[in-house]
């Protein structure tokens, strides 16, 4: 579509749409068609905390602990133009385009985490201070949010939820002052960085005519549903930068000098689309289901820019609690080992046996094999992870012996055909999927691209071990593991 870009309010370039919206309201009038999303300009911010904020930004780039991800895109491996590191709730993780990062704590009340330098340790701080003033403010914007739409509901176009609180301002009710609480409760944040002038080839928009784009057009992933998120915007400014153009509002495109959050209602690209300049320490929030219904993509600008993107992540299984449980109940299942450091399982059922198989995959293939493919890159900032790895490898190790034992089970003579052919269904599809996932994250950690990243980043395939390894029960290629079991499944049904 032909692009008109129209300044509204504060610069905020809402392309092709200015016949929709009236300016005669105390409401920013782009807010009018997107009222789940809120810009908080700079000056509406602590100056302390934009101090410690932009130091904290400073610190972590000049520790070089901010790190392009691998990440893996419709079966390709590619390098991320943003560096990036996720600070949180200790023990936290989140997922993003197959890629599970792992949260340098920051210092909640009663965590005793070793950082790898004071600075760190100051920067997480800080980074805790804003998350605990951006939830605040979050809880703030859905009450202003609810009372508008309270208020006037024909001011407010885009429809809320059917389930949303209807509660006013200052006020919360019961279950809805929980439901928003949750909602609210930013776990993590993950912090981007990125210098465009160090990327030339940054893609185009191609819908709008927007730009260069540092983020494509995507939704946050692995979000508790409704959920808001909520990102503060620090790129280096001259004092011109910060001053307003006064040249006629009929603007012919975005300034491409200057940062910006695109916006379009997903799967559309013929209502027009919504771009909203960044200055130095403006924060913005997608409230309730905006991140659902709508895309967006960060525009880029001239000089460099952070930001801290907080988010409450799903993590239902992405905490280090909850893989300690799982590992727990795989081990409920083994006995203790012998001499020879074999063991022996205290029940035979498909489902346990299954069960066990399930949390092997689990274990190996979302954490052991996600964190050692980045590298050594956690121990620059903190030791949180060290002893967690190093008990879940141990723990792995225990795994690989119940998967020998079961083998030994079905190998066995004198085992009913009814039983052998009950273990083998319930665990040959994982041991293939086991096999197949060996296969390509050791040829991940192979690829030419993984052999570019320096040394701290380098691609780890572990765990591995070569043929014959005296010290594992069981070889790392099971190619010949699955084709015999195969074999055994197919002589029982002939």
């Amino acid at each position: 579509m032909a692009l008109v870009t129209v300044r509204l309010g504060r610069d905020v370039h809402a392309i092709g749409f200015l016949e929709l919206i009236r300016s005669d309201s105390s409401i920013p009038p782009w807010q009018l068609k997107y009222p789940k999303l809120v810009l908080r300009e700079s000056g509406s911010v602590p100056e302390e905390l934009h101090r410690e904020v932009q130091a904290a930004f400073l610190t972590l780039h000049k520790h070089g602990v901010l790190f392009r991800d691998l990440v893996r895109v419709q079966g390709k491996d590619v390098l991320t133009p943003v560096s990036r590191i996720l600070i949180g709730n200790p023990g936290c993780t989140y997922k993003y385009l197959n890629t599970r990062l792992f949260a340098v704590p920051w210092p909640v009340k009663g965590s005793n985490t070793r950082y790898g330098e004071a600075e760190i340790a100051t920067a997480c701080q800080a980074f805790l201070k804003l998350n605990d003033y951006l939830q605040v403010e979050t809880i703030q914007a859905w009450e202003e949010l609810v009372a508008r739409d309270k208020a006037n509901i024909d001011v407010v176009p885009v429809c809320i939820g059917p389930d949303f609180p209807r509660i006013g301002m200052g006020s919360f009710d019961g279950q809805d002052e929980v439901d928003i609480r949750n909602r609210s409760a930013y776990n993590v944040t993950l912090l981007n960085f990125m210098d465009p002038q160090k990327m030339p080839y940054l893609k185009e928009e191609p819908y709008f005519g927007m730009g260069k784009m540092a983020v494509s057009w995507h939704h946050d992933e692995n979000l508790v549903e409704r959920s808001a998120v909520a990102v503060y915007s620090y790129s280096f400014e001259g004092p011109e930068d910060e001053e307003e153009s006064e040249e006629d509002p009929q603007l012919e495109g975005r300034d491409p000098d200057i940062w910006h959050v695109g916006f379009k209602i997903s799967w559309d690209i013929e209502t027009p689309g919504l771009a909203i300049p960044l200055h130095q320490g403006d924060c913005y929030f997608m409230l309730d289901d905006l991140n659902a219904t709508h895309q967006h993509c960060v525009l880029a600008g001239l000089p460099p820019r952070f930001s801290s993107t907080h988010r409450v992540a799903e993590c239902s299984t992405g905490t280090w609690d909850y893989i300690s449980q799982r590992c727990q109940l795989a081990m409920q299942n083994i006995r203790d080992e012998a001499d020879n450091g074999d063991v022996s399982l205290k029940s035979l059922e498909p489902a346990v046996l299954k069960q066990g198989e399930e949390i092997h995959n689990e274990v190996e293939f979302e954490w052991l094999r996600q964190f050692w493919f980045q590298g050594s890159r956690y121990k620059k900032c903190s030791d949180w992870w060290c002893q967690p790895m190093t008990q879940l490898e141990d723990l792995w190790r225990k795994m690989e012996s119940a998967t020998n034992a079961v083998l030994r089970e079905v190998r066995r003579e004198g085992v009913p055909v009814e039983q052998r052919n009950e273990i083998l269904t319930a665990i040959l599809a994982l041991l293939s999927m086991r096999q197949n996932l060996r296969r390509e994250w050791h040829a991940r950690c192979q690829s030419r691209i993984a052999r570019t990243l320096p040394a701290d980043q380098k691609p780890e395939c572990r765990p591995y071990w070569e043929k014959d390894d005296p010290s594992m029960p069981l070889p790392f290629d099971l190619t010949d593991i699955v084709a015999e079991l195969r074999g055994l499944l197919l002589e029982a049904k002939a």
